[in-house]
């Protein structure tokens, strides 16, 4: 094992540029904590926003950028059973995953699902603890019921669309364009809304409403997913891209027994994030062996071009996940 390993640090608050590869320690996994050779890193808008100095880690948290990847497992650390060094693996990070090698309770760790590649799984976990958590856990999506997710081609939407269409919903999708369109369908949305040219309060008010909405817009957008739900609707928010704050009249909420919920998922403990990965390994491992959930991959960076992959991330161009090799 070495001493010493490549890693991304953001070096002071501010744009991909502060991205830099640098040389730190190897972590060494506490107790029920497992250490991963990193073969690929997901990226995720959450890395972005620490980087801009937005959304700062846990205190317990390391500073490096990463809540995702795939590897092998390398060291097991003290009371750490179900788990062999050498395992191929797949986990959520509290953070550190733009590194050779990172650590993470065993209990957030999840086997590579048969016959797919790193790659794809390293993309697995943040989308999937995120869609599960909030559309099921906290939304309560059943089959038959209409659902809607903004941002439809993001990493975030993709997976939603694939999860919820495989437990039975109807699935409406919004994106900015026709080509990310067709994506959504292709993903099995029953109703694509190109937000440039449709208005998805209307769209969803013709269909019935919608039963739950997932979003990660914010701003005027709370008030407009508010009148798109069905009575008893319940809205989740995830994030906030148009900002945090909107005038809301609540009166209708109210008359309609509708629900606004939410989380962020990196603050949660350890013990709340293990048992949305028994979920994940019990409900939706299942579908991906089943070939009713894949990653949608965007695009592959090295390690040392972290910065790259920033920039293409908070392009409006992307589709899917985005990934940074590590390993070879």
């Amino acid at each position: 094992m070495p001493k010493i390993m490549r890693a991304v640090e953001i070096s002071a608050p501010g744009g991909p540029e502060v991205l830099r590869l640098t040389k730190v320690p190897v972590p060494v996994p506490g107790a029920g904590q497992i250490l991963i050779k990193v073969a690929y890193a997901g990226v995720n808008r959450p890395d972005a926003l620490q980087r801009a100095g937005a959304y700062a880690p846990p205190p317990s948290a390391s500073p490096l950028p990463g809540l995702e990847a795939a590897g092998e497992v390398a060291a097991l650390g003290p009371g750490v059973t179900g788990w062999s060094i050498g395992d191929a693996v797949t986990a959520l990070l509290p953070g550190g995953g733009y590194a050779d090698y990172v650590v993470t309770p065993a209990a957030h760790a999840l086997p590579v699902p048969d016959g797919m590649a790193l790659r794809e799984a390293a993309c697995l976990p943040e989308t999937c603890f995120t869609v599960w958590s909030n559309v099921v856990m906290r939304g309560g999506l059943r089959a038959g019921e209409r659902f809607l997710v903004h941002g439809g081609t993001s990493g975030i939407g993709t997976t939603a669309i694939q999860i919820a269409a495989a437990l039975g919903a109807r699935v409406f999708a919004t994106a900015g364009s026709d080509e990310k369109c067709a994506v959504c369908a292709r993903l099995g949305s029953a109703r694509e809304i190109n937000y440039r040219s449709e208005d998805f309060v209307e769209v969803m008010k013709a269909a019935g409403g919608a039963d739950v909405i997932l979003d990660m817009v914010g701003g005027d957008y709370i008030a407009r997913n508010l009148r798109a739900l069905a009575d008893d609707g319940r809205l989740v928010q995830i994030a906030f891209l148009q900002g945090p704050k909107a005038e809301i009249n609540f009166a209708p909420l109210m008359m309609r027994r509708q629900t606004i919920t939410g989380s962020t998922l990196r603050p949660q403990s350890d013990l709340a994030k293990a048992r949305i990965a028994e979920a994940l390994k019990i409900e939706v491992w299942p579908m991906i062996a089943a070939g009713k959930l894949a990653p949608v991959m965007d695009s592959e960076f090295p390690l040392a071009e972290a910065a790259e992959a920033h920039r293409r991330i908070e392009s409006p161009g992307h589709i899917g996940k985005i990934v940074l090799k590590v390993a070879g």
